[in-house]
């Protein structure tokens, strides 16, 4: 039987460990050859073992996302290789510093947005051209609630997150006319290494898993997904009643 995302290429950045990680190994057993990006190699080679295992297929791209120029190499070598992409998965984040704003020096402040905003922007002005070779371009980024909770002490996550979501809402109304359909996901706590580093107390066990968020990006990745320019809350649960907050 056809897997549902055979022959589409989807890119995954943070694609080492936690959501992106699992969001990489559900995309490749649909079916899609996977284009792993991070910074650590070791996890990009457990991913390919495991997608490997699962009969599926990899490229693996250690590549931090604040080399922008390196982004720009990216989207030059998937045009010459394959001529399109199907599918852009922008996970790849940071927490940053947990301090009150006066606290904070303008290093941190400005490697956060770096890596929660610019490299988004160049994501999307490099893989752009090659989303619309797609008949069903696809783009889906992760953000968090705390871009409209303003939660405090979490001030350049926040303001990178609610900068995020504008970019990308822009973009999805740009693109609004194309087959390209554009998103935002919000998985809200979930066990990974980021969300320990920011909640050091909080019990772990008590969170759903990196593999059970994934299961609700999969789908915002086929070509039967037509609704763009939203934020999705993982907290809906079921895929049958997803909402979504425009």
């Amino acid at each position: 039987m056809t897997k549902p995302l055979a022959s589409r290429i989807a890119l995954v950045t943070g694609a080492s460990r936690g959501i992106g990680y699992a969001t990489a190994r559900a995309l490749a057993s649909a079916g899609a050859h996977i284009v792993a990006v991070a910074r650590t190699q070791g996890g990009l080679e457990e991913l390919d073992d495991e997608i490997r295992n699962d009969g599926g297929s990899a490229t693996l791209v250690p590549l931090d996302v604040t080399d922008f120029e390196g982004i720009a190499r990216l989207g030059a070598a998937l045009h010459e290789r394959h001529g399109k992409l199907d599918i852009l998965v922008g996970n790849a984040g940071v927490a940053g510093p947990s301090s009150p704003l006066g606290h904070i020096e303008l290093k941190p402040w400005n490697e956060v947005l770096a890596v929660n905003v610019t490299a988004n922007f160049q994501l999307i002005r490099c893989m752009e051209p090659l989303l619309k070779q797609s008949d069903a371009g696809r783009a889906v980024f992760v953000t968090s609630q705390a871009a409209s909770k303003a939660t405090a002490y979490l001030g350049p996550y926040a303001a990178s997150k609610a900068a995020l979501e504008t970019l990308v809402r822009v973009w999805a109304h740009e693109t609004a006319s194309t087959s390209m359909r554009v998103n935002l996901f919000d998985p809200g706590p979930i066990r990974t290494r980021l969300r320990a580093t920011v909640f050091p107390g909080e019990d772990p066990m008590t969170l759903d898993t990196p593999e059970q968020a994934a299961a609700f990006i999969v789908p915002m990745c086929g070509p039967d997904w037509n609704e763009t320019g939203k934020v999705y809350d993982y907290k809906a649960r079921d895929l049958m009643s997803f909402r979504g907050r425009a």
